[in-house]
């Protein structure tokens, strides 16, 4: 009697700040991949209620943690930066514990590690023009958070002898509570004049949470492989930045969404200086990711979900 073939174990994925925006909805799309995930959190009962899914509570910066929650994983998945901390707290649980986090993983053979980085670390002053992944990257003047977010890649560049992969996305639309595009941003346009003041042409990148976490979630899964060349995937190995971006939109998409939501009257100034180039996605699509949802549901969502939103003085 002949046996029947192995069934492949489901992959074993940690994500780390699985009950963030980002962190949240990469594990959905793991496990609705068949994938098994260790949500990573802080605070006990933060992390999605999935199958599939396990939370484990602790410090991923801290090293016994780190090793126990890494061993036996297939992949590691971070999306965790203290965005708007002080820059001494986005250095010490960025720049110093996500690459941390990556030697452990290493050291325990997980094979790859997807760190969830962003579009802000590329110089994209006037006149730049558009943006890839050899583009240049912003000087040390820049804000913290593009440069605490530049060091992170460059620390993992340097960490050798896994399969690294820096995912790099402009401003995330989608829906949730801690959303900076869909509520945190557009909180501060409804309570400030000056939030509303911008150039019309000024562009905006953006990428669907939905996007963004296929992308991930099928690097995580294997559903997209490394490769030897940096055009069909990943390079085995090394570490490979790759830009995700929905369709080319302005402020005026944006601003104007918003505004016209909340009530209230954007002003266009021409005179700002501003950005007006795009984030080439081609080495994404040439890996086989293609952006699902359109500028024009993103900003349908965005407005439905500001419909109730109180307006200044109400």
């Amino acid at each position: 009697m002949t046996s029947s073939p192995a069934v492949p174990a489901a992959p074993v994925v940690v994500v780390t700040g699985a009950n963030g925006l980002v962190g949240a909805r990469v594990a959905r799309a793991v496990t609705e991949r068949g994938g098994t995930v260790r949500a990573v959190v802080r605070r006990a009962g933060t992390a999605p209620v999935l199958d599939g899914l396990t939370e484990h509570v602790g410090d991923f910066a801290e090293p016994a943690f780190a090793t126990a929650v890494v061993a036996g994983a297939d992949a590691v998945v971070t999306t965790v930066h203290p965005m708007g901390s002080d820059r001494a707290t986005q250095q010490q649980v960025a720049v110093e514990g996500t690459p941390r986090l990556a030697r452990a993983a290493r050291d325990a053979g997980v094979e790859l590690f997807v760190h969830v980085s962003t579009c802000a670390v590329y110089d994209r002053s006037p006149g730049t023009g558009d943006v890839d992944e050899t583009s240049a990257l912003v000087a040390d003047d820049a804000d913290d958070y593009a440069v605490t977010k530049r060091d992170t890649d460059a620390a993992l560049a340097e960490v050798d002898g896994i399969t690294r992969v820096l995912v790099r996305p402009p401003a995330i639309l989608g829906a949730g509570e801690t959303s900076v595009w869909n509520t945190l941003r557009p909180a501060e346009i409804r309570d400030d004049e000056q939030q509303r003041r911008t150039h019309p042409a000024r562009a905006f990148a953006w990428v669907h949470l939905d996007d963004l976490a296929t992308l991930v979630a099928d690097l995580a899964t294997g559903r997209l492989p490394t490769s030897t060349a940096v055009s069909s995937g990943p390079v085995a190995g090394a570490c490979t930045a790759v830009d995700v971006a929905g369709e080319p939109a302005t402020a005026r998409d944006y601003v104007g969404t918003v505004c016209r939501a909340l009530g209230l009257a954007p002003v266009w100034d021409d005179s700002l200086p501003a950005w007006t180039g795009q984030i080439r996605t081609d080495r994404a699509r040439g890996w086989g990711w293609t952006p699902a949802v359109t500028l024009e549901q993103a900003l349908a969502e965005l407005a439905g979900g500001l419909a109730g939103t109180t307006r200044p003085g109400v």
